[in-house]
């Protein structure tokens, strides 16, 4: 009897982390990797339980992705936000021991690889928690985390200016800095070009485009201030 009751839950356990996954929007391959569940199985899940309630009012639609999942390492460092979200993400799975335990490893639909489905979820569930934009889907962060595990294009380090997590390109040729210090550097930079745009009479409205680009005409440096020349005018002989 126990026997029957191990292969029950266990059963049991692999159609809830499927139906999990679905509602993750991670495709038939990853499901069927991770749970041992055939693509017809998935496939009825989808339409029993996921389908139907998206058609139900106020609750949020899930599509079904095809195709291969995500192999570019580039989309992690694709701009600012992109890299922050990254970082945090990686900084769970490194918490939690996802990087110590390669799902790779373990067979599917194993109790082993249940739990660590398991705790996969967890971990992406709680980083949409703390970002409600979650720039990173679920197909991206597996791709991540097996990327961090293999060292090959990306890898965890540490910023050298404020010693914040943060995710690197092993191919990198410049030592990077993390995605906070990096808008600080460039909020810096933004000030320090405004203002030598108003000393060279140049309106404050200007971008930080709109004023680099002074540099490349000197003859606007010599038009003078529309304000200073009505001050002057107004002013009483």
């Amino acid at each position: 009897m126990r026997v029957t009751d191990d292969r029950y839950t266990r059963d049991r356990q692999r159609l809830d982390l499927a139906i999990r996954m679905i509602r993750h929007e991670a495709r038939t391959q990853t499901i069927r990797t991770w749970t041992g569940l055939t693509d017809d199985r998935i496939r009825k899940l989808y339409r029993a339980y996921v389908q139907a309630q998206s058609k139900q009012p106020g609750v949020a639609v899930v599509r079904r992705h095809r195709g291969k999942s995500p192999r570019q390492a580039a989309f992690f460092l694709r701009n600012l936000e992109t890299r922050r979200e990254a970082a945090a993400l990686a900084g769970l799975f490194a918490l939690l021991g996802l990087l110590q335990e390669a799902a790779r490893d373990v067979r599917a639909g194993t109790q082993a690889a249940l739990r660590w489905g398991d705790l996969f979820c967890r971990v992406y569930e709680t980083y949409r928690a703390l970002h409600r934009s979650h720039r990173i889907s679920f197909e991206h962060a597996c791709h991540l985390l097996h990327a961090l595990e293999r060292r090959a294009e990306l890898a965890l380090d540490a910023c050298p200016s404020c010693d914040a997590l943060m995710v690197v390109d092993m191919l990198r040729t410049r030592t990077p800095v993390c995605a906070w210090c990096e808008a600080e550097q460039r909020a810096r930079q933004q000030h320090a070009v405004q203002a030598r745009a108003l000393g060279a009479g140049v309106p404050a409205a200007l971008s930080l485009t709109d004023a680099a680009g002074v540099a490349d005409f000197p003859g606007l440096a010599e038009v003078p201030d529309v304000r200073t020349a009505d001050a002057a005018s107004a002013r009483p002989t």
